[in-house]
């Protein structure tokens, strides 16, 4: 009876103890680079799967359908309200405003913190009341192409995705103070529960509530993306006091370093909503295809690109702050052509298994073998520009590190416009029969495929993230100088040839695996996991041959230990 009595007792001991240790954990402070990239990698990558299932369940779901096209352009509004009150540049803007600060008088570090808070509630407020109000008209001209009933469907459920604009901006400013007090646990968890509140909104909600269900699951998942962050900025010393004070030198230099990443990512926004517009008249299915063929091309770009330009900023801006300029060009130089090493090649193997990346992610109920087959062609063409859309966040560290934000701002609205036009040009090419859509059809394997005008789209972006490369690429060398075109232009003539190689062998190997492992769903598995690895062996072993240096320093910057 004793020992009985006592299994609650324990029960709850050990619950106490679990829950303290993960408290812990979660406030526990990274002191070094290693420390810190290593939970920022396992994060992220945790955090794309879960954005891979996430899609998977709504693609199971709703099926390339008006529902998930509804689901996708109410984003729209929400997306670029958000840019334009804090745009995605907030840690980078408001951490060394707020460190600045923070060694010279910790309180008024903290003032400037809550005057920032509380400007944003009253800019959210001011922008919500507008945005109810006018819901109609924008939402209207946004999907032109919808019928009465989806419009009115848009509205409604853009209303309610616009309260998690709230959540993720008060996130945002939460960020800061983590980052700048090394608490990545939290940081780095806001994006994993985040997707985790929409997965819970499809499985659980969705059924009843159609795709409001998802809608609540965004809610949800933005509001424990602020909350999970709460404790611990707590933890840090922050402490909430209604502060408003338009007057403050910190406020007016935040605003003049955050108003450039606010227009640049702000026409990113309006990029979108163009796309969305010309999709919406396209037909049914067109926007969910275009949404998710763009977010499986951008998971290489969020791991490699990202993660590597991450790296190497503090280096690079303290090298150019020290007048350092040949080990700036070094170090630059580096770590483009380790992206473009590992980027490249990448891009040559989505381009081969984009039927096999969709059947294995995205196939499942309501996902029809139409939309498999029309999803998987707009990710496959997306391999012409993978390697530059890795390289253009390096290039932006680079620009940052010299202090620039106005140039690539200007560059971003530059691709933007061409993008808008040339997303009305070839919709209209891809929407007749000519040469250029039979060459692409033929490549792509496609035959009578439904919305395939939605390749048009697909290309026009793909056209506008090249360019933007390429604009960014010219203005930086003239900015900075040569710091070392031939080299790169070497390296890329290796990997160029190596990849060719790995692409040759990948394609004639692909069929032999469809006959023996066949088309179900293990069997696409163990195909995709036999040709990446072949791909790899033969890609290292060819690098190896031609005795290049960046597969040995890939390995070192992924293991960095620099503090």
């Amino acid at each position: 009876m004793i020992v009985v009595n006592s299994l609650p007792n324990h029960c709850f001991k050990l619950l106490y103890i679990h829950i303290m240790s993960f408290r812990k954990i979660l406030h526990s402070s990274q002191n070094t680079v290693t420390g810190a990239a290593v939970i920022l990698t396992i994060a992220v990558l945790l955090s794309r799967i879960l954005g891979l299932v996430r899609d998977r369940l709504l693609a199971g779901s709703f099926g390339a359908s008006i529902d998930l096209d509804i689901y996708f352009a109410a984003f729209r509004i929400p997306d670029l309200v958000y840019s334009v009150l804090f745009a995605g540049g907030v840690i980078v803007s408001l951490l060394p405003l707020f460190a600045e600060n923070f060694i010279k008088d910790k309180e008024k570090s903290w003032d400037v913190i809550n005057n920032i808070l509380n400007i944003f509630f009253i800019s959210y407020i001011i922008s919500a009341i507008l945005f109810i109000i006018y819901t109609p008209q924008i939402i209207s001209s946004m999907v032109a192409g919808f019928d009465e009933a989806s419009i009115q469907k848009t509205i409604a459920l853009t209303r309610l995705i616009f309260a998690s604009v709230f959540f993720f901006g008060v996130s945002s400013i939460f960020s800061t103070i983590l980052n700048y007090f090394n608490r990545f646990v939290s940081y780095s968890l806001a994006p994993i529960v985040y997707n985790l509140g929409i997965i819970l909104g499809i499985i659980f909600l969705s059924p009843s509530l159609g795709v409001f269900g998802v809608g609540l699951g965004v809610i949800i998942g933005s509001f424990f993306h602020f909350l999970i962050q709460v404790p611990s900025a707590l933890k840090c010393g922050y402490k909430y006091k209604f502060i408003i004070d338009f007057k403050s030198p910190a406020l007016r230099e935040f605003f003049g370093l955050i108003i450039p990443r606010t227009i640049a990512s702000s026409s990113s926004q309006i990029n979108f909503i163009f796309i969305t517009l010309i999709a919406s008249g396209i037909g049914v299915g067109a926007i969910s295809i275009f949404n998710l063929s763009n977010n499986l091309r951008y998971l290489p770009i969020g791991i490699i690109g990202v993660s590597f330009a991450t790296a190497i900023f503090p280096l690079l801006s303290k090298l150019w702050a020290e007048n350092r300029k040949e080990e700036y060009f070094k170090e630059f130089r580096k770590i483009f052509n380790e992206v473009l090493y590992i980027s490249f090649p990448i891009g040559v193997l989505i381009f081969i298994l984009r039927n096999e990346i969709v059947d294995i992610i995205l196939r499942t109920g309501n996902f029809g073998s139409t939309a498999v087959t029309i999803t998987a062609a707009a990710l496959g063409l997306y391999f012409v520009s993978t390697a530059a859309q890795c390289l253009v966040p390096v290039l932006l560290r680079g620009y940052f590190s010299l202090k620039d934000t106005v140039t690539p701002t200007i560059i971003a609205i530059v691709s933007v416009v061409a993008n808008i036009c040339l997303s009305f040009f070839f919709v209209g090419v891809f929407g007749g029969d000519n040469f250029l859509v039979n060459f692409i059809k033929n490549i792509l394997e496609l035959d009578g495929t439904a919305n395939f005008s939605v390749l048009g789209l697909v290309v026009a972006f793909n056209v506008g993230l090249i360019l933007e490369f390429l604009l960014l690429f010219y203005f930086f060398y003239k900015t900075i100088g040569d710091f070392g075109i031939k080299k790169i232009g070497i390296t890329f003539l290796k990997i160029l040839f190596a990849s060719t190689v790995m692409g040759i062998t990948a394609w004639y190997s692909l069929p032999y695996l469809k006959t023996t492992f066949g088309s179900s769903f293990v069997g696409v598995s163990i195909e995709f996991t036999i040709v990446c690895l072949v791909s790899f062996i033969v890609y290292c072993v060819l690098t190896m041959m031609l005795k290049m240096s960046e597969i040995g320093r890939v390995k070192k910057i992924i293991l960095r230990n620099e503090n």
